[in-house]
């Protein structure tokens, strides 16, 4: 999603996707194979002691896999934090500030709400960068600014680091379940170096290129993800306001050109008030949106879909919506959340 240091109470993974009926066509068997084929290959590692940033709703799941597998964990100890008993059960350390966490880390796992707080954590004289052993390995699973990943990378390896950027899809229940996919952006190397740990947590890995093309891929994904979810959500407003009953609604689009992982995610609010199929907030959705205007603007980028999408995710948040679940965005359309004169 700036806040708590983990991705906060209200933040997630939304995965959604828009298009007909799931029919496995040509195109997504040949991605499938990619992402498999990608995972192949050697790349051994010991278990190296890890520190983690974020322990919110994506990083408890991270954490949990960590130390239910065996890996040496250590957690910066934050009120942003999920409840952490069963972390410590696992034997998973509670670390008081980023000093302890820089001394005794060989790989250091950021988990947190995006570029600010990614550099927040790295930068200054009181940063990880001014204290990291030589070697360490810092793996940003946040979604951030490619730019200042590229930037962090290069201030990283001046420090005597290296960097890798693997950003996550799904959400917090994939993430419990150590079935994340990661969208990695690193040198060759070091993603096989590096592939037991995060195959740890993750169910897929991609390889999107250099430092900088995973956190890129994760905003063209949550583009397309939260932009069907907050299309599909004032749809559902506009229907509400029309006369067409919400089972209506999900039962024609579920047969036509409208189904997809969105409107998965979207209906079991529509239809029985449960916002859990997208547990991922307003306040995050219009940040990953502004992330991505940047991304497209930076890259001389058509973006006027986007920023008619940001518009409207920014003025739910400021409207008193900041907090609630993307699931939940029909009612808040419907309530005039989007619609300056109606408020």
């Amino acid at each position: 999603m700036a806040g708590p240091v983990g991705k906060g109470n209200r933040a997630g993974a939304g995965a959604a996707a828009c298009g007909g009926p799931p029919q496995r066509p040509s195109w997504r068997r040949k991605a499938r194979r990619h992402g498999r084929r990608r995972q192949k290959g050697g790349g051994r590692m010991d278990k190296m002691k890890v520190g983690m940033v974020g322990v919110g709703l994506m990083g408890h799941g991270i954490a949990r896999n960590l130390a239910s597998k065996g890996w040496a964990l250590g957690f910066l100890d934050h009120p942003g934090n999920q409840p952490v008993d069963d972390l410590l059960a696992l034997g998973a350390r509670r670390v008081a500030d980023l000093a302890e966490l820089a001394a005794d880390s060989e790989v250091v796992i950021l988990c947190v709400s995006g570029s600010p707080q990614v550099e927040a954590i790295l930068l200054g004289d009181d940063g990880l960068l001014a204290r990291i052993r030589p070697g360490t390995v810092i793996v940003d699973c946040s979604t951030a600014i490619p730019s200042s990943t590229a930037r962090l990378a290069r201030l990283t390896q001046e420090a005597g680091g290296l960097f890798m950027d693997a950003a996550m899809t799904r959400t917090p229940v994939e993430a419990e379940q150590g079935r994340l996919n990661l969208l990695v952006g690193a040198e060759p190397a070091l993603l096989e170096r590096m592939r037991p740990l995060l195959q740890s947590f993750s169910e897929t890995i991609f390889h999107a290129g250099e430092v900088g093309a995973g956190h890129t891929l994760k905003l063209l994904h949550n583009y397309v993800s939260i932009g069907c979810a907050t299309l599909l959500s004032e749809a559902a407003a506009c229907a509400r306001k029309s006369g067409i009953a919400d089972a209506v609604f999900v039962e024609a689009l579920t047969k036509g050109g409208g189904y997809g992982a969105a409107l998965d995610r979207i209906a079991p609010f529509l239809l029985e008030g449960d916002a859990s199929g997208m547990r991922f907030s307003v306040a995050n959705a219009a940040k990953d949106l502004g992330y991505y205007l940047r991304l497209s603007q930076d890259a001389a980028a058509a973006h006027q879909a986007a920023s008619g999408i940001e518009a409207a995710l920014r003025t739910l948040a400021e409207g008193g919506f900041a907090d609630s679940y993307l699931s939940e965005a029909a009612a808040s359309f419907g309530a005039g959340g989007a619609d300056p004169a109606a408020r």
